[in-house]
């Protein structure tokens, strides 16, 4: 038995989120606020069965006018009440049916899941409604204005307010049988479905006794509080850690040789303090004490393996340094001089054994499923550290013996590094993308192998796995040609796009051949990505290409590179002719607009890509001017910036051509074509040499401006404009509803 999926609904920003796990280890990536966490906090709160785990900050956004809205419902039945609910679905095993008896919804129930959902919400919606109207109105009678305006409303203002107060006492967790066979494919119930309700704990064994029975969610949280100082109210040390952990093993199996050495070191200890505390008892019986009716004072100590551990001055975790060569007394530091990473290391260790024994140790009703959700266990790792705990975490959590068949351990990884990405893959990866209004989307990556072909999958998974990608993380992404603009990206986008400086921007190099490969994941990720390339003009070729080698001007799938004015040209980049703009005539390429070269978004789930590449611009020579487009981002620099590269001062930039002042516009520019084509042009020196000028003396190319421009309006708001405040009247609903139909719920 494994949990399947949960769909959790109006938690958060999680407004109706449908999550698959593997039955070992499933991955969450995203953005920062993206609702990663708030998975692992509703599992858990969910679990435990306890609704003094909410607050009404829990529920999502958009339910928050709803539960005002209430308060001006008609007379009864008042609307819908919004309440926040989690679908569990469990694969179940023929052996283990007898533990899910209570959950088949019919003795016609064929298949391997069965659901159960858990919904918090109001006991009784009109007495709720009747108890705030009432607390409303008398709140409201003593409000204060002043001119108009609302200066003083008591509690509660709204029913939002209300609830901050009351939720736990108005709202209750219900427990339903969900029934596979009325759910679609995503487990989403059909319309009008009713599931049938289970006994509440106070009938029998209900719903939370049959939660508990069947799963235990355990989490480690990202604020583990570790310190490097002495002392520090919020940190915990291993010693700590380590002293719980003992408690634990002590209790599965007495420590007898430990109790006995400090059986021996107690006595003498005793008699140490007798003697030392001796004249301070005497100095006490001089001013009376102790009295006729009064206790002795008897000091002894109170020596124990688990208290030694933890105690600030008694035995602690030390580090030794080198080999100990058999020495009984090796030199030793203190654990506080360890470096972040291996205590953190070393804590997600110990703390996992600890919840993975106490749960083995359940003695009675031992639920079959323990799920344990770790948070960015990456903080403080190096790359190797990260790698070598995702791989080896399972086995930390093995289950001995027989149990093996009727019990397992799930693991939920929250992370942000793409080292923990490079060990496992795409299979486990669900990847968590914020939508507008507080929103979030989930999308299961292993699904993203039956959409798209296998050469581009492989290619994908071998390109993440090199680079350490960070796609998944980022706000938007953009595509680059090459080294040149990865380096010089930083600084453009500073000089032209500063707000995308706030945004979170991976920057890929991935080609002109290549680029069309991340369509798909592109497409499937719904991601904002600007595709900055080259139009890589070339002849095509009159006959079939040979089989040797081609030379520096040639390209081996078309023909010889020519500058963008040849007639005839076509490109070589397959990323504009399968991508966008989805042509190959060089002209055809020059002529297209922004609007075909930008795939648009459809509805929330689509990505917005648009490709930049070489325009036309007006190029100026010694009084010369024509219109030309680069055919790589080093040709169009030069020509946009002509008479500044061709200063001596920029000699290092290797794009200044010799006696230049006796060249024609159209020759010197043939001759930067031809010298950015040979093998002797160093492209990273010529990027290294740029970044080392005056940002404001020479011109980004217009079509990378252009880019950026369209990137930082599609993933950036605009700073805010000063606003006048709206006057605020004082409006009161009324105290008892009015006679009008009942209204539908408030959305948004």
């Amino acid at each position: 038995m494994h949990l399947h999926s949960v769909r959790i609904r109006n938690f958060r920003r999680l407004k109706d989120v449908y999550l698959t796990l593997e039955d070992d280890i499933s991955i969450l990536v995203g953005a920062n606020n993206s609702g990663k966490t708030s998975v692992a906090h509703a599992l858990h709160a969910f679990a435990a069965c306890s609704k003094d785990a909410f607050t009404v900050h829990d529920f999502n956004a958009e339910c928050w006018d709803q539960l005002d809205a209430l308060a001006n419902a008609g007379p009864p039945p008042p609307p819908a009440c919004p309440t926040i609910s989690i679908d569990l679905w469990l694969e179940v095993a023929e052996a283990d049916l007898a533990r899910v008896v209570t959950l088949l919804p019919s003795l016609r129930w064929t298949g391997t899941l069965v659901g159960l959902r858990i919904e918090f919400g109001p006991k009784d919606l009109n007495e709720t409604l009747s108890r705030y109207r009432e607390l409303h109105a008398a709140a409201a009678a003593n409000a204060r204005t002043v001119e108009g305006r609302l200066q003083y409303h008591p509690w509660p203002k709204s029913m939002r307010e209300y609830l901050r107060e009351r939720l736990t006492a108005e709202f209750e967790l219900r427990y339903f049988v969900l029934d596979r066979a009325r759910c679609d494919a995503d487990l989403n119930p059909q319309p009008n479905y009713s599931p049938l309700p289970l006994l509440s704990d106070a009938e029998g064994r209900g719903g939370a006794h049959v939660v508990k029975s069947l799963l235990c969610v355990d989490c480690l949280n990202a604020q583990r509080h570790l310190s490097d100082g002495d002392s520090s109210a919020r940190a915990e040390d291993l010693s700590k850690c380590l002293s719980r952990y003992y408690k634990r093993l002590k209790q599965r199996e007495p420590h007898f040789e430990a109790l006995g050495a400090l059986a021996d070191s107690e006595a003498h200890l005793n008699a140490h303090l007798e003697q030392v505390f001796a004249s301070t008892l005497t100095k006490l019986g001089s001013v009376g004490y102790p009295g006729l009716d009064n206790p002795q004072l008897l000091i002894r100590s109170a020596l124990n393996p688990a208290t030694l551990l933890g105690a600030p001055d008694g035995a602690r975790v030390h580090y030794v340094l080198g080999q100990t060569n058999g020495n009984a007394e090796p030199k030793t530091l203190p654990d506080r001089y360890n470096g972040l990473g291996f205590k953190n290391l070393i804590y997600i260790v110990v703390e996992l054994l600890d919840l993975h024994t106490k749960w083995l140790e359940t003695e009675e009703d031992r639920p079959p499923l323990h799920l344990v959700f770790i948070e960015e266990p990456e903080a403080h790792m190096h790359a190797q550290l990260q790698q070598a705990f995702i791989r080896k975490v399972l086995e930390l959590l093995s289950i001995p013996g027989d149990d093996t068949a009727h019990y397992r351990s799930q693991v939920v990884v929250t992370t942000h590094s793409p080292h923990v990405l490079y060990e496992r893959g795409f299979t486990p990866v669900r990847y968590f993308r914020r939508q507008p209004e507080q929103g979030t989307s989930v999308l299961n990556l292993s699904a993203f192998y039956s959409l798209t072909t296998e050469p581009d999958r492989d290619f994908l998974e071998k390109y993440m796995k090199l680079t350490h990608c960070d796609l998944f993380f980022a706000d938007a992404a953009i595509l680059v040609e090459g080294n040149v603009e990865r380096l010089l990206m930083p600084l453009m986008i500073e000089k032209h796009a500063p707000r995308l400086q706030s945004s979170y921007i991976t920057i890929l190099e991935i080609g002109g051949a290549f680029g069309h490969r991340f369509k798909s994941l592109i497409d499937f990720l719904g991601l904002t990505t600007l595709i900055v390339t080259d139009i890589d003009s070339v002849l095509p070729r009159a006959e079939p290409a040979d089989a040797g080698t081609p030379d520096d001007d040639e390209d081996a799938s078309t023909g010889k590179a020519c500058m963008t004015n040849v007639t005839g040209a076509i490109t070589s980049n397959q990323t504009l002719v399968q991508w966008l703009p989805q042509r190959r005539a060089i002209a055809d390429l020059l002529s297209a607009t922004a609007d075909e070269c930008t795939q648009p978004r459809v509805g929330n789930s689509a990505s917005h890509v648009r490709v930049v590449y070489q325009t036309a611009t007006a190029v100026t020579w010694r009084g010369s001017t024509m219109m030309l487009a680069g055919r790589t981002m080093e040709e169009a620099f030069a020509f946009e910036n002509l008479a500044w590269c061709q200063d001596p001062v920029h000699s290092a930039l290797s794009l200044r051509i010799p006696r230049n002042d006796s060249l024609s516009l159209d020759e010197l520019t043939r001759r930067i074509h031809t010298r950015v084509r040979s093998s002797s042009f160093n492209k990273t020196d010529f990027a290294l040499g740029l970044l080392s000028e005056d940002q404001n003396a020479w011109t980004t190319p217009a079509y990378i401006i252009a880019g950026l421009e369209w990137l930082q309006n599609a993933v950036s708001s605009p700073p805010p404009q000063p606003a006048t405040q709206p006057e605020t009247a004082l409006v009161t609903p009324p105290a008892t509803p009015p006679a009008v139909a009942a209204a539908e719920p408030v959305t948004t």
